[in-house]
């Protein structure tokens, strides 16, 4: 099992500290230059000096709270990848794109712009993250992540490789995905006070008595759904069982 912390900036190296060495650690964020008078940001050089491996790059809240741009993301990438850290890479589509019916658009176009900047997938997860489903009483249903997940893929053969379609790990988050084995990369939305990400990786068999149910376990018999973004499940004592589900 992979297993990946993400919490905030300040907390990574004392997480470095505690957790066990199999565990890595990711930061939240990362700017797209190494080093000048950039007030606030974070380089990649630093996370790694903290002892993170990892970065989560075009979260919808970068995007819709501080207006990061797909270029901005997209250069974030670049930067990231070049310094030696994999990259969670986010893309997703807001409820009015979603009712517009220009979904695809929005995420083949957000993913153009990640492909753009790539030159070594290895290190890359996509994660598909509908913001339409977050917060605003909607669901998605497991057929609408197979859906964009599939199309994605088929985006990836397309337009990169075949074999970067197959092996790129497509990752899912929405509202009311918390427990269930796969990849998955895991955010605090119901304690803002606990601002703690994780992400994992457990292999795929149906996890007993998860509190999500069916629901849960007929999206990950998806087939292109490799993981999920998972909610404030992951501050709980049950998400140990989900990383040692065999």
């Amino acid at each position: 099992s992979e297993v990946v912390c993400a919490p905030p900036t300040a907390y990574i190296d004392f997480a470095r500290q505690k957790l066990d060495p199999k565990i890595a650690v990711a930061a939240q964020n990362c700017y797209k230059v190494a080093n000048g008078a950039f007030t606030g940001e974070i380089s990649p050089g630093m996370i790694k000096d903290l002892g993170a491996t990892w970065v989560v790059l075009g979260h919808s809240e970068r995007r819709h709270v501080f207006g990061e741009s797909d270029e901005l993301i997209g250069q974030k990438v670049a930067h990231a990848l070049a310094e030696g850290l994999g990259v969670i890479a986010c893309i997703g589509e807001k409820l009015d794109e979603r009712e517009a019916g220009i979904t695809e658009k929005v995420v083949f176009e957000q993913t153009k712009v990640i492909a753009d900047n790539v030159k070594d997938w290895n290190k890359v997860v996509l994660a598909y993250e509908p913001v339409w489903a977050i917060g605003t009483g909607k669901t998605a249903t497991p057929q609408q992540a197979q859906e964009v997940h599939e199309k994605l893929r088929g985006w990836l053969k397309t337009h990169v490789s075949e074999a970067v379609a197959q092996s790129t790990r497509i990752i899912y988050g929405g509202k009311w995905l918390w427990l269930q084995p796969g990849v998955g990369w895991a955010e605090n939305q119901t304690e803002p006070s606990l601002d703690k990400e994780v992400a994992l990786t457990v292999p795929s068999s149906p996890f007993p008595g998860s509190v999500t149910g069916a629901t849960c376990k007929e999206l990950a018999s998806q087939p292109d759904v490799d993981g999920f973004l998972v909610g404030g499940a992951s501050l709980k004592p049950e998400f140990v069982d989900i990383i040692n589900a065999k």
